[in-house]
């Protein structure tokens, strides 16, 4: 029998175990008879003895560390009808107790449920924590980096053109020879008339000097005799 499923009933005596709920209501079963039956909810209040807290000096404690206290003791349990007997034990068992808050009507409860969870030999602890969920790393934000232009280089190479066969090498090298013959064929002759005729510009020029030159001075007449 599992302690989160133990409860108890307002206006019922002892615990129960809760077998199923309902919307208006819950099927309970008795630890002391094991009677099985249904609990209206709009008559009577469930409390879950796990979430059950109690008022301490300091701060609250959960039900099960006062349990976990009276197992420990080695002190007997008092007569649950014995409201001078029951605080005695607790200020033995539990000094750090709010007496104050804590009423003797609650104190023999206790008294009352620690004796029926032992005799009906049910685990007292709490179910285990749900594991945390490990939370998300934070995302880096990305920044654009800003575009940097490659600067050309200062001395760039030139990439090596692929090589010709050897034999396209030849013929073309051929080629340009008889190319370069067939101008100096061409050149010589035209350079030979060249040097034949004089130049127009030069021929019209000496043309010019001549009829501006001055010309000769008449002979003087020889004087006759009368």
């Amino acid at each position: 029998m599992e302690y989160s499923k133990i409860i108890s009933v307002t206006g019922l005596s002892g615990l129960f175990e809760l077998l199923t709920s309902k919307t208006d209501g819950a099927i309970v079963r008795s630890l002391e008879d094991k009677s099985t039956k249904f609990v209206s909810s709009r008559v009577h209040n469930f409390s879950n003895l796990e979430s059950i807290e109690v008022y301490t000096v300091r701060d609250n404690v959960n039900l099960v560390e006062i349990f976990h206290a009276m197992e420990q003791s080695q002190e007997p349990l008092p007569d649950d009808k014995d409201s001078n007997a029951i605080k005695k034990y607790f200020l033995k068992v539990f000094p750090d107790l709010d007496f104050d808050r804590v009423y003797a009507s609650d104190m023999k409860k206790m008294v009352k449920w620690f004796a029926e969870l032992r005799a009906h030999q049910v685990t007292i602890e709490l179910p285990p924590p749900p594991e945390a969920e490990e939370p998300e790393p934070p995302r880096k934000e990305t920044v654009a980096e800003p575009l940097v232009m490659d600067k050309p280089a200062k001395n760039p190479k030139k990439i090596a053109e692929p090589k010709k066969p050897i034999k396209e090498e030849k013929a073309e090298k051929k080629e340009k020879k008889e190319e370069k013959k067939e101008e100096k064929k061409v050149s010589k002759p035209a350079a030979k008339k060249a040097a034949k005729e004089p130049p127009k510009k030069e021929a019209g020029k000496a043309a010019k000097k001549s009829a501006k030159a001055k010309p000769d001075k008449p002979a003087a007449k020889k004087k006759t005799g009368k």
